[in-house]
């Protein structure tokens, strides 16, 4: 378990932004993203992730939901990295039917990724890395990231290579 503060709560403003964009499906070709104007509960987050896993003796401190796509599948930043506040926190994915992955290793890289026309669940299930730049995100992404833009898949694989567990570890949580 990973220790938490009541502060750790508090929605970032670039989320807040987020929220306020709507992501164009556009019949399965496009971003299959529904972000939350604040975290889902510690309740339930928890109340999630045991279902999820089968392992009810969980808790959801590690995750901030925000998101999720059109199945139920969940964007979360994953409280990974101790005494870090929760923008400098990896994003992750945990799809509706066990899919999961690190999307970015941060809020900042996140917002490059939504820049890029692209979502979490197309990133995970489907290692979309086409960019098609959407305006109104990439203007958001060039307000609030404070790293610098980058592609897509440059941004995934640095990600991915700093928590190449991920998977697995979940795996480890699974009854």
């Amino acid at each position: 378990m990973i220790e938490t503060t009541e502060g750790d709560r508090l929605f970032p403003p670039a989320l807040a932004d987020v929220a306020r964009v709507e992501f164009d499906y556009d019949d399965g070709e496009g971003v299959d993203f529904e972000p939350y104007d604040a975290f889902d509960s510690a309740e339930e987050t928890t109340d999630w992730l045991r279902h999820w896993t089968g392992n009810h003796e969980l808790d959801g401190d590690a995750y901030r939901v925000f998101g999720q796509d059109g199945t139920g599948g969940l964007a979360a930043l994953w409280c990974v990295r101790p005494g870090r506040p929760l923008v400098e926190q990896p994003v992750v994915f945990l799809g509706s039917e066990g899919e999961r992955g690190v999307v970015a290793a941060n809020l900042s890289d996140f917002l490059w990724v939504l820049a890029d026309g692209l979502g979490p669940m197309e990133i995970v299930e489907f290692e979309r890395y086409d960019a098609r730049p959407d305006p109104a995100l990439t203007e958001l992404a060039e307000r609030h990231a404070t790293t610098p833009r980058r592609s897509t898949r440059d941004i995934v694989t640095s990600a991915r290579s700093e928590f190449p567990t991920f998977s697995e570890d979940i795996d480890a949580l699974c009854r």
